[in-house]
């Protein structure tokens, strides 16, 4: 059993990296690599997409370095599960509006547009936040509404079909936090840094089995 965590220069992978292989362990989930080789990715059991920055940059990279097109041969040919985390679950929507609207992978039907920050709140939407579970689902099992999460982040996904959305948090209004659909699923937090909420999930998403 082998969980891919994507490397395509978008950020520092360590604290994931971390994270991941002490779950596998502790779940017995085999091994973890953080990998930009298409035919490991492509081959895995599981996929990990992280992301820091901008979401055309992003996307960009993904296509350059055959990440891309090896993460939807595992996703959408063989069904592997997905866990897309920060810029990697707004990249799974169908469109991304960063600086230039910017296609996305289509996996969830929603356009991702920058947070509209209320009377006081600032952007981006920079530390921890309660979340609200919408429905239930398996990676957050023994994971209730009011458990904080850690968000960096100044773009949300807007997701035009409810029955995706898993989670929200308040903070421009309703602010997707999770979103899945089939073999997919996506954080727009950082779980390697929500703490124990976030280690019950990463290790719920490594059992997994849809």
């Amino acid at each position: 059993m082998l969980t891919a965590i994507i490397d395509y220069e978008s950020g520092n992978l360590h604290s994931a990296e971390k994270a991941f292989q002490r779950m596998a362990a502790e779940v017995g989930a085999g091994s973890v690599v953080v990998t930009a080789n298409p035919e490991v990715i492509a081959g895995a059991d599981r996929i990990v997409l992280p992301g820091d920055g901008a979401f055309p940059a992003c996307a960009a990279a993904l296509r350059a370095s055959g990440a891309f097109a090896a993460m939807v041969e595992a996703v959408e040919v063989k069904a592997r599960p997905f866990l897309g985390i920060c810029v990697g679950m707004q990249l799974m929507a169908r469109e991304g509006l960063e600086y230039a609207p910017t296609a996305g992978l289509g996996w969830i039907d929603g356009v991702v547009e920058r947070i509209t920050p209320e009377d006081g709140q600032k952007v981006p939407h920079m530390g921890w936040n309660d979340l609200v579970v919408d429905q239930p689902h398996p990676v957050l099992d023994g994971v209730e509404t009011g458990e904080h999460a850690y968000f960096v982040h100044s773009y949300q996904m807007r997701v035009d079909d409810p029955a995706q959305r898993v989670a929200h948090v308040e903070y421009g209004g309703d602010a997707t936090a999770i979103v899945a659909r089939d073999t997919m699923v996506g954080f727009q937090f950082h779980p390697e840094k929500s703490a124990g909420a976030g280690l019950r999930m990463i290790a719920n998403f490594l059992r997994w089995r849809p």
